[in-house]
């Protein structure tokens, strides 16, 4: 597995977008913690809402769906790790699908302004939300491979976006030249991201509403669902490892980035309420915003490129991110939710 800094020299400058967000914020702080500081940050929300901000980084606040802030953003870019998108947990991306598919404008303007500038390197983060819906109707479901996601029946609106912006990215490889990398994340979590405010996914959400049954005494939950349905989930450590070895990686088609530890809604609580030491009473919303009912990530082509997968137990980053969520919530830290404006 190829290190990132054999890639990246010290003069490159190396652009994050989407780096106000969870992933992007955790990424900035990695490659800074690698040594690679010639940093370009970019998010559309406001500096003091981003959920990390580091300094001695180049932090622009610019929307990318414009084409002339995605040049100012690409401007003397090497590399690019293109993270940004309008994104969410179920609840966000099942009433959002709009919303979802205008980040088809990101994409297509940043790689645009990252051809104009000739960029050595241009990362997609694209999802399991491309995969055909009816490979997923089975919480026992057989862990998709990248060829599942064609013919195409992708998660409505947020999915189809990321299908088309992975197309868009193979194809001004093969017509530019820009070297692209596309990597399709899988449920990432962990501390210093959205647990509440309707873009949280699972493990943050019941990790949040653990932590308030525990300190208000009600142990009564909500559950989305009727808690059978299954995912995987990876923890934010390993998609950092694993992001920046397929971008420093000769590999160009689509590849999974996801645990391949299955398991379902309701183990995800069981998890959660052994970490918090209690138990809840658990009600199931049926009608809630559920997604598929099985997704899982076969990662039998990352380990032939990287001779490496996601390792972390689920139970292992579940600690850290219950911790976290329990001190911003026990001490008031909780961070307002940056709202889109429209």
């Amino acid at each position: 597995m190829k290190a990132i800094e054999s890639l990246i020299g010290p003069k490159d400058l190396v652009v994050v977008t989407g780096a106000g967000g969870f992933i992007g914020g955790h990424l900035v702080g990695d490659l800074l913690r690698r040594g690679i500081t010639n940093l370009r940050a970019v998010d559309k929300k406001p500096l003091d809402m981003w959920y990390q901000k580091h300094e001695g980084v180049d932090n622009k606040v610019l929307n990318l769906e414009d084409l002339g802030n995605c040049r100012e953003a690409a401007a003397g870019a090497a590399y690019i790790f293109n993270l940004a998108c309008n994104m969410g947990g179920m609840g966000f991306i099942e009433t959002h699908k709009a919303l979802c598919m205008i980040s088809v404008l990101i994409n297509t303007h940043l790689l645009m302004a990252a051809k104009e500038v000739g960029c050595k390197r241009f990362y997609y983060s694209s999802s399991a939300c491309v995969y055909n819906a009816t490979r997923q109707t089975d919480p026992n479901v057989t862990a998709l491979k990248e060829e599942d996601a064609y013919p195409a029946l992708a998660e409505d609106g947020y999915g189809w976006e990321k299908l088309f912006s992975e197309r868009m990215s193979r194809h001004f490889r093969e017509d530019f030249g820009l070297e692209t990398r596309i990597v399709r994340y899988h449920n990432v979590y962990g501390p210093l991201g959205t647990y509440d405010g309707g873009r949280e996914k699972a493990p943050a959400a019941i990790c949040r509403k653990i932590v308030m049954a525990k300190l208000g005494g009600d142990r009564s939950i909500e559950i989305w669902g009727d808690g059978h349905q299954t995912r995987s989930f990876m923890y934010i450590d390993d998609c950092l490892k694993g992001t920046l070895a397929m971008m420093a990686s000769d590999f160009r088609d689509p590849i999974n980035l996801g645990s391949s530890e299955l398991v379902s809604i309701n183990q995800l609580v069981d998890i959660v309420e052994d970490i918090a030491g209690v138990k809840t009473k658990r009600s199931y919303n049926l009608d809630a915003p559920k997604g598929v009912r099985g997704r899982n990530s076969d990662n039998t082509l990352i380990q032939q490129v990287l001779g490496w997968e996601p390792s972390i137990r689920l139970r292992d980053g579940l600690e850290k991110t219950y911790r976290w969520i329990f001190d911003e919530l026990s001490g008031g830290a909780a961070k307002t939710i940056y709202q889109l404006p429209y």
